[in-house]
């Protein structure tokens, strides 16, 4: 019993170990175009624009996706894969005998799909697979496409486990270049890091500091979009709005960011999109007609001039952004008309296409349709689609230095010119594992026939080179793509970004850069104040304060002048401050001078007049001594004032105050002295009175020195303790400065005005008290006169000094000594010149000592 039970298991095992190994489970995804060949490169590209869903019922097996819209671009790129492996297979240069073959799937725009379409790639579905082993490689050497980011995200995370390389011709996102998560990508167009940087420049170099931005609700949008915005703001660049747009969204969401556009003050919009998507939103704008937006653009769509119709051209003319370097691919427009389905009859995607671009049908005749029958005599020649445009060979350029860098690397691996630890391997050269593939990319360094160099760094990315396009309507209204800059991060920072500001048009067709500001700019003389809850774009220009100057424009301070400078009236400017003083070139000061010049000479002509009549009983009864002392005296008076006039100086500031002092305390000395002569000389009439003999002409003297040495010894303390010194005062006057004599001690400078108010007040009072004194002894009633005009002058001048600024301070000084001085003069001087000159009748002792 027990051998019939070992037989039983034994010929159970047997059978099973008969039965097929490996088992296709669901159902066949065949690819839309293949070839054989010894080595084969899988292609994955979009075939069609969208695909319409079917919800599970996770009751029965999930329906395939419903792919609609050819996508004419993604045919093209196809097509150029296919062009370059046959280019490959006729070069006898390359591969020495060995040909390339191919299997392209679609991808219909959905992830899913494109896994789908990546697992059949490394998963052999064809017929004479089926009875191998699951244990056997897969004959795909490495994956071309997606367009994609987020596609391409899909399938490398898919593959890229059992090490088979993916390398991409438009899936920019900078994520792919984190080498830790995607070690198997390459690809052959630019970083969005770089293009991003590129974009803010751009934006930065027109002075755009308000936008919008919108982007595709996907890995390529958001990612470049928040690379874009972290550098746009650090450049200063401040951002209104940022919306997301994808072409699965309904139609009420492309509806509300319409509104946010025609609604805003942003006349410049950043879109980081798929020409998809896109196509979405522009049809939305033209139907809102909203116009006079400048558009910047990614490289994604801007480019893609066909697909937004002759509308959307409308909106987006004068459309600006960067773009791959375009080139002229030899025999591919060729290649690209010389398809037709009678190449390939079993071909379902051909005919569709073939029906698409000529508006017919490959249906049975008979079948309800309202599409003629195709004759397949049509010629693609005739059309004009984004497939038939090969003027624009950006992408299918970077679709054919993918499939030669797979080339170039195979050919390395037959030619055994890997490392040393490969050589091994390198026996048998037609067993090339996909890991190989995968190592020789990454040394890969070749020429394409355009003369361009390709290579890979070591996160898979390709040298950023761009061409800075400008979309432009010809006198046809077709939009014409126009290169007016390029931007290279090979070369040094300074050289990266070339402008030809003449070849740009802009929106509307203006030849002048649109602003798109929140606020205006600053001008020079002004600094920002950034408006409460907004943006730092959002600002208001605030005048620089007196003082402050600004030179730039849009200046976040003002920067003070320095103390001997101020502002001009624009505030842009500090210009040294004028210097303020009393001179002699001046009306004023002219006046002045004049004036201390006629009554130095008036004294002088008394003094002479005097000298002649000094034996003259009106010189001898007025003691001519004194009064020849009180001449001198005025005189210096009058010429002390001179020298407050010109500009300040050491000797000149402490000669100014001393001197008016000194000269001041003579003068009132000597009027004090003349008035107790003539209250002496009226007591001395009376009987029995004997006080002249103590008031003679050497008391006189002596107390016309001792009050005036007093007065020196003042000024000769204020000199030795803290004298006067020249001073240029800005705190008077704001724009400009106040060259004066700073005084020094002020306890001093008021002892010397206390001195002289103290003698005038004591002569004052003397004069007062003798005024009715007999009229021919009457000249204190004179001097009484005299000393009330001259406190009636000091008075007023204390008021007027303390009230005057700058140079009025030093003219209101200057008059008050004239005024003082003309008035002692006149006063005292002039009765008797009106004796002297006109009436020297009187001019006698017995007129004099007469009585009334």
């Amino acid at each position: 019993m027990l051998l019939l039970k070992v037989v039983l298991i034994t010929a159970l095992a047997k059978a099973k170990a008969d039965e097929v190994v490996c088992r296709l489970r669901g159902t066949r995804e065949l690819p839309v175009f293949s070839k054989d060949g010894d080595f084969i490169i899988g292609g994955v590209f979009s075939f069609h624009r969208n695909f319409r869903a079917v919800s599970p019922t996770f009751q029965t097996v999930p329906e395939r996706l419903k792919c609609e819209n050819i996508n004419y671009r993604e045919f093209q790129l196809a097509q150029t894969m296919m062009f370059a492996i046959e280019e490959i297979n006729k070069n006898p240069d390359m591969l020495f005998g060995v040909s390339l073959g191919y299997k392209i799937y679609d991808a219909c725009g959905s992830v899913a799909q494109s896994i789908k379409s990546a697992m059949a790639l490394i998963n052999s579905q064809e017929e004479q697979y089926f009875e191998k082993l699951c244990s056997n490689p897969s004959n795909i050497l490495a994956v071309i496409g997606l367009s994609e980011s987020s596609l391409t995200i899909g399938i490398t995370t898919t593959i890229g486990t059992f090490q088979i390389p993916v390398i991409s011709h438009s899936a920019s996102c900078a994520c792919l270049s984190n080498r830790r998560e995607f070690p198997t990508f390459f690809r052959t167009i630019q970083s969005d890091y770089y293009q991003s940087k590129a974009l803010a420049e751009l934006v930065k170099h027109f002075g755009w500091t308000w936008i919008g931005t919108i982007r595709s609700d996907n890995d390529y949008g958001n990612s470049g979009m928040a690379t874009f915005v972290d550098i746009a703001k650090r450049e200063g660049i401040c951002i209104e709005y940022s919306e997301a747009i994808y072409r699965t969204y309904p139609r009420e969401k492309f509806l509300n960011i319409t509104n946010i556009i025609k609604e805003s003050s942003a006349k410049v919009i950043v879109v980081f999109a798929s020409f998809i998507d896109f196509e979405y939103l522009i049809k939305e704008i033209f139907l809102q007609n909203i116009t006079g937006l400048q558009w910047v653009g990614s490289e994604s769509w801007i480019t893609a001039r066909n697909f937004a119709s002759d509308g959307g051209n409308q909106v987006l003319k004068g459309a600006i952004g960067f773009a791959s370097m375009n080139t002229v691919i030899p025999g591919l427009d060729d290649f690209l008309m010389g398809i037709h389905p009678s190449d390939a009859p079993d071909n379902a995607f051909l005919k569709e296409f073939w029906g698409s671009v000529f508006g017919c049908t490959f249906e049975v005749a008979g079948k309800p349709t309202n599409m003629v029958q195709c004759t397949e005599k049509e010629n693609l020649k005739d059309v004009s689609n984004q497939y038939t445009d090969v003027t624009e060979m950006r992408i299918p350029n970077n679709i054919y230095k993918a499939v030669y860098a797979v080339g170039y690397a195979i050919d390395n691996r037959i030619l055994c010119k890997e490392n040393q630890q490969f050589q091994q391997m390198c026996k048998n050269k037609m067993i090339i594992q996909p890991w190989q593939v995968l190592q020789s990319l990454k040394t890969v360094n070749f020429t394409v026939k355009t003369g361009e160099n390709v290579y890979f760094d070591e996160k898979g990315d390709t040298v950023a080179r761009y061409e800075l396009v400008n979309w432009q309507l010809d006198r046809n209204g077709k939009i014409r793509i126009v290169t007016v800059g390029y931007y290279d991060t090979s070369l040094p920072i300074n050289k990266q970004f070339m402008l030809n500001y003449s070849n740009i048009m802009w929106v509307d067709n203006q030849a002048q850069v649109p602003r798109s500001v929140c606020s205006k700019s600053c001008p020079s003389g002004t600094r920002k104040a950034v408006q409460r809850g907004k943006p730092a774009c959002c600002f208001d220009c605030i005048k620089c304060a007196e003082g402050e100057i600004s030179k730039q424009t849009n200046s976040i301070n003002c920067i003070k002048c320095p103390l001997e400078y101020w502002t001009n009236e624009e505030r842009d400017q500090c210009i040294r401050k004028e210097v303020e003083f009393l001179s002699f070139e001046e009306v004023m000061g002219m006046l002045l001078v004049l004036l201390s010049l006629i009554g130095a000479f008036l004294s002088i002509i008394v003094a002479i007049a005097f000298f002649r009549n000094r034996d003259t009983p009106v010189v001898k009864a007025n003691n001519s001594e004194i009064s020849f002392l009180l001449l001198f005296s005025l005189t210096l008076c009058f010429l002390c004032s001179l020298v407050f006039i010109g500009p300040p100086s050491q000797w000149s500031c402490m000669l100014r105050h001393t001197a008016f002092g000194i000269t001041f305390a003579l003068c009132i000395s000597c009027v004090l002295g003349k008035t107790l002569v003539v209250l002496m000389a009226f007591r001395a009439t009376l009987p029995h009175n004997s006080i002249m003999k103590w008031f003679g002409p050497i008391q006189q003297r002596l107390s016309v020195f001792t009050l005036t040495f007093v007065q020196l010894l003042i000024c000769t303390l204020w000199l030795l303790i803290s004298p006067p010194f020249p001073y240029k005062n800005s705190r008077t006057f704001k724009e400009k400065i106040v060259f004066e004599c700073d005084m020094g001690s002020t306890v001093t400078f008021f002892a010397v005005l206390g001195y002289i108010g103290f003698l005038s007040a004591v002569c004052f009072l003397l004069a007062f008290l003798a005024r009715k004194l007999p009229d021919h002894f009457n000249e204190a009633k004179f001097i009484t006169f005299s000393m009330l005009i001259f406190c009636a002058v000091w008075i007023t001048f204390i008021p007027a000094y303390l009230n005057s600024l700058g140079k009025y301070t030093v003219a209101v000084e200057i008059f008050a000594i004239l005024a003082s001085s003309f008035g002692l003069l006149f006063c005292i001087f002039v009765p008797k010149m009106y004796i002297l000159w006109i009436k020297p009748e009187k001019n006698t002792k017995k007129h004099i000592m007469g009585k009334i």
